[in-house]
């Protein structure tokens, strides 16, 4: 063979043989679809975290300016994803795809779109982007209208209860249990959110905001993506893990008033000083959760010590987030101190039993210190138990997902207890449901510092594309 000829077969050889392999990477790539469920996902999160109401910190609270232009952004992604979009009377955003068969019970897939205070970008928002990258992928490979049931996506208005310290709004609507009386609650403005709606023209009513509840007999059952919010992931060097439950939740308000007076004047031996016996109180929560085993008794009807004291070490956590003070001077005896108390567990009757104990101990120790204390139940919320069956689904969906993802057989997908309150338990007054943890860096949240790996935002959209599969 001529050199000439033999060198124009190499290199056409070389160049089927690239092309080939070209191909091959291309078709691969498309099957694991990272344009959308990362690239483009990624770049969603952080375009949302850019809509706020302040410019110095990442703040969208129910009804605000920020809070109406997400949900104006949100929305035309889920009409991006295929989906026929509303807004409610509680400033809910739905996309909704009927699918095969619109009379099916519907698959319900949310999260939140407000934030706290100088937030990070991914809370609340990965569940709402991971969710419609996941159904852009059906779209564009023609499957959407393949799904046997309806599914239906909701950006919920309000979560956090930043600003009007009552937490799901959004969700609480939608599942029936959110007390009319709500409506009538305000903002340190003095703006209700009957008010804060009608700001914004949506008039909403009694009679309409009990008309927002589903059916139950119309859900299929809810799923939720979010972060971790904790470490736990992180430490296991895995992207996903299921939860199987979330702890209930008391929030308290504690008033302890006592004798304004002089810094300077009244002697030690005769005052009445709220801020110390409010130090007293706060010191007293810190040691009673530490070791509720050393405070708590119990009789025969209700458990015993040794399972309370052990499902309480496993999850009760305490904190006090705010204090306040009247009038509030370097050189006066307070009149007055106000603090908050958050008790988290999942064993329902061991939370209410560190009510119990702590309260009783709350006025023993104001009864010693001349001081009144009051005691008010501003947040309630029962531990909420995943449903087994939605959950496996979701967990096999997940391991399908990282194997997909890194060709290998992962370990046992982590199951997880969430001490974080999700819109999921409220939902679940509606239906079973069941939440998918995203690993976040450090398990930091609730700060700028929060951060999910790329890579990790690829992987909950995989899972979620996977889970809505098994619906074909």
């Amino acid at each position: 063979m001529p050199p000439i000829l033999h060198l124009s077969l190499s290199i056409s050889l070389f160049l089927v043989l690239l092309t080939a392999s070209t191909n091959g990477f291309s078709e691969e790539k498309n099957l694991l679809h990272s344009e959308i469920l990362k690239d483009e996902a990624v770049a969603r999160l952080f375009e949302l975290g850019k809509v706020s109401d302040s410019e110095e910190f990442l703040e969208r609270t129910f009804q605000s300016a920020a809070s109406l232009r997400a949900g104006t952004l949100i929305r035309r992604w889920m009409e991006d994803a295929g989906l026929q979009t509303w807004v409610d009377q509680m400033g809910n955003v739905h996309g909704r795809h009927e699918g095969l068969n619109p009379r099916e019970k519907a698959l319900l897939i949310g999260s939140h779109l407000d934030t706290v205070i100088d937030a990070g970008v991914f809370d609340g928002a990965l569940g709402i982007i991971t969710a419609l990258s996941a159904l852009k992928v059906l779209k564009i490979r023609g499957m959407l209208g393949n799904l046997k049931r309806p599914v239906e996506v909701i950006a919920f208005s309000d979560e956090e209860g930043v600003r009007f310290q009552s937490t799901f709004l959004g969700s609480a609507a939608i599942a029936g249990v959110l007390p009319v009386s709500t409506l009538q609650v305000h903002d340190k403005s003095g703006v209700t959110v009957q008010g804060a709606l009608r700001m914004n023209s949506i008039d909403i009513s009694e009679d309409n905001l009990l008309q927002l509840k589903y059916d139950p007999e119309s859900v299929y059952g809810y799923v939720e993506v979010h972060i971790e919010q904790g470490p736990v992931l992180e430490n296991a060097g895995l992207p996903l893990g299921l939860v199987k439950g979330i702890a209930g939740q008391t929030r308290l308000k504690v008033t302890v008033k006592g004798t304004q007076g002089h810094a300077g004047t009244v002697p030690m031996k005769m005052r009445r000083d709220p801020m110390a016996g409010a130090a007293e109180l706060i010191v007293l929560l810190e040691s009673l959760c530490n070791q509720p085993e050393s405070y708590l008794s119990y009789d025969d009807s209700t458990c015993t010590v040794g399972s309370a004291a052990q499902s309480l070490a496993g999850s009760l956590v305490c904190t006090v987030g705010e204090i306040s003070t009247w009038p509030s001077a370097s050189n006066v005896i307070p009149g007055q101190v106000t603090f908050t108390v958050d008790i988290r567990a999942m064993d329902d009757l061991g939370r209410e039993a560190i009510i119990y104990e702590f309260s009783n101990r709350i006025h023993q120790i104001c009864d010693r210190r001349s001081v009144l204390c009051l005691i008010e139940r501003k947040h309630d919320a029962d531990a909420v138990a995943c449903d087994a069956d939605l959950s496996s689904k979701l967990k096999s969906a997940a391991y399908a997902a990282v194997r997909r993802l890194s060709g290998d057989d992962p370990d046992d997908m982590p199951v997880l207890m969430s001490g974080a309150g999700h819109d999921a338990m409220a939902m679940s007054h509606l239906t079973k449901v069941a939440m998918l943890f995203v690993r976040c860096r450090g398990g930091v949240s609730h700060s700028p510092a929060e951060h999910v790996l790329n890579d990790d935002v690829w992987a909950a959209g995989m899972a979620l594309l996977s889970f809505l599969e098994t619906l074909m």
